[in-house]
């Protein structure tokens, strides 16, 4: 059986496809122990501590993610794998142990940047003013 899912992060976009397997986690074709910094692979792990290591060695997990920046990609890749896991076990206890943890495993943060305006350097920023 195999499961397609996606995650979302700022302008990051990850999509997992989860089959019957023996534990390989792959990240753009990469092993996930080699994707670096460690803390955006201890975020894309986060999924399998919650479930249980031995659930991850019953699946491979394939993941593609681009767009935005290396700790958006982290929790979309996240989000992806969250879901994937959670589909293809078709487990409600599962589900709910992952949002009792963390709602945003299995819900996209919608968040975005507020686009700049004129008048100052940013959204909300304006420029400073001196009349001496």
């Amino acid at each position: 059986m195999v499961t397609n899912t996606s995650g979302k992060k700022k302008t990051a976009v990850a999509r997992a496809t989860v089959s019957d397997g023996e534990g390989r986690v792959r990240i753009n074709s990469t092993p996930v122990e080699l994707v670096e910094p460690e803390m955006s692979r201890l975020k894309m792990l986060e999924p399998f501590r919650i479930a249980g290591e031995e659930i991850r060695d019953e699946i491979d997990i394939d993941v593609t993610v681009d767009g935005g920046g290396y700790a958006g990609q982290a929790d979309a890749v996240r989000t992806a794998i969250a879901r994937g896991i959670v589909e293809h076990r078709n487990d409600a206890e599962l589900r709910d142990a992952f949002m009792e943890f963390d709602r945003q495993l299995l819900v996209n943060d919608v968040r975005r940047k507020e686009p700049k305006k004129w008048g100052g350097p940013g959204a909300r920023a304006r420029y400073q003013k001196s009349y001496r």
